[in-house]
Formats: C-alpha cells, sequence, structure tokens
C-alpha cells in the first residue's frame, strides 16, 4: 500500500526511569481500518470467546480474537511495571504535524487508544471512524465534545442533502455512546478478572483510560454554552 494511502501516527513515550517506547500506528485513508503487523500468537485472553462484550456483533466462527484486546497486548506488556500516573514526555508525530506534552502515562495512553481502539475492527468503537482523520491528541473533553457533536452533525446534513432522513436531534448518536459505555464496563471487568488470575499487569493504566469516553448528555446547559460560542453564527 503505498503511502500516500495511510494515515500514519506515532506515539513516543520517554520516562524517568530510562523506559522509551514508540508506538506506531497505521491506517488505511480509504476504510479508516488500522493495518496490522503480522503476530505469531496473541495471549488466550484476548480471545473473543473470552473477551467479547454482551452487544458484540463479531461472529465467534468467523473471529478468533477480540480485536479490540489485541491492541491491548503491547501496552500492557510495555508498561506492565508503571503506574498509570508515572509522568512521561510524550510526543506525537502525525502527517501534518507534532505534538509534544510532560504528562502521564495513562493521559498519553488514553490518547493512543482512541486511535487503536475505534480503528480495530470492533463494531461498537467503529461508528467513531468518523473522527480519525482530524484525530487530536491529549484532547480535552470539551475539544472531544465538539469534534463529536459537529462531525455527527456535518453527516447527518450530507444525509440530508443525499435525500436521507436525518437526525437532527442526534438520538442515534446518544445510542452509540451508551453501546460505547457498556463496552467499556466489559473491558474495565475482564482486564480486572486478569489481575485476579495474576497475569502481571497494572490494570489501572487501561481501566482509566476507558472512563475517557464518556456518554454525551445533550442537556440545556451544554446547548447554553454552544449558543453562547456560536453567537456570531446566530
Amino acid at each position: 500500500m503505498a503511502e500516500t494511502e495511510i494515515l500514519n501516527y506515532t506515539y513516543t513515550f520517554k520516562l524517568k526511569s530510562g523506559l522509551e517506547k514508540a508506538f506506531r500506528v497505521s491506517v488505511d485513508k480509504s476504510s479508516l481500518s488500522i493495518i496490522y503487523q503480522k503476530t505469531n500468537s496473541f495471549p488466550d485472553w484476548t480471545k473473543l470467546k473470552n473477551f467479547r462484550c454482551s452487544h458484540c456483533a463479531l461472529d465467534l466462527k468467523v473471529h478468533e480474537y477480540c480485536p479490540l484486546a489485541i491492541n491491548l497486548v503491547d501496552i500492557i506488556q510495555t508498561f506492565q511495571e508503571y503506574n498509570s500516573f508515572d509522568e512521561a514526555e510524550i510526543t506525537v508525530e502525525t502527517e501534518n504535524r507534532n505534538y509534544s506534552k510532560v504528562t502521564s502515562v495513562q493521559s498519553g495512553v488514553s490518547s493512543m487508544l482512541g486511535i487503536r481502539m475505534v480503528t480495530s475492527g470492533c463494531p461498537v468503537m467503529g461508528k467513531l471512524k468518523p473522527l480519525i482523520p482530524t484525530h487530536l491528541p491529549f484532547a480535552s473533553l470539551e475539544e472531544t465534545e465538539m469534534r463529536v457533536l459537529s462531525s455527527y452533525l456535518l453527516a447527518q446534513y450530507v444525509k440530508w442533502k443525499k435525500g436521507g432522513e436525518p437526525d437532527w436531534e442526534m438520538t442515534n448518536l446518544i445510542n452509540i455512546y451508551e453501546d460505547i459505555r457498556i463496552l467499556n464496563h466489559n473491558v474495565s471487568k475482564k482486564i480486572a478478572d486478569l489481575e485476579k488470575k495474576d497475569v502481571s499487569i497494572n490494570s489501572l493504566i487501561v481501566l482509566n483510560n476507558f472512563a475517557d469516553y464518556v456518554s454525551f448528555t445533550l442537556d440545556e446547559k451544554m446547548l447554553e454554552d454552544f449558543e453562547t460560542i456560536f453567537k456570531e453564527f446566530m
């Protein structure tokens, strides 16, 4: 595949202990799916029969492994001796610009999972693929809200222009994030169960990151905030 057809993101972690680790995530621009490197095997806990969520649509006969779980393996292996709050210098190289921040390991892992989870092949997280081309490392909740809501409404406008029935009330978006909430709960529980089985991991690193995916509540307060921001458009 030509380099022009690939979105590349490289997250580099430098810890005070001397550990330096780079994670390269390559995404096919046309499908917005992660490009997997050939791997001989994955741990047994990543098999779909062991890790699947209650609302997972993947067929066990077709998928041996949970696509989301296998994207956690190298993270767990790399940071198994560290705490989620350990400080690191984290740089993110993207196609158009680079980012750098001194922050917690948790914050960097969370940002990277924003790409990995969505492009992994998980049908629940895959609903957020439209956000990948504008991926924003270390995004605040307010920035994430703006990207999610504006992207979804732009999609509804395109759908309307094409003769479809738009979801101006964003009902389906709320449903998407409710499904993500269920997924987060399941993944957190699965990882916690691994630690109970004496697998050498620091579950806090990953557990705390799934809490970053919030279920948006479209309430009056949020609308008031946006009304202030967009007053020149109104």
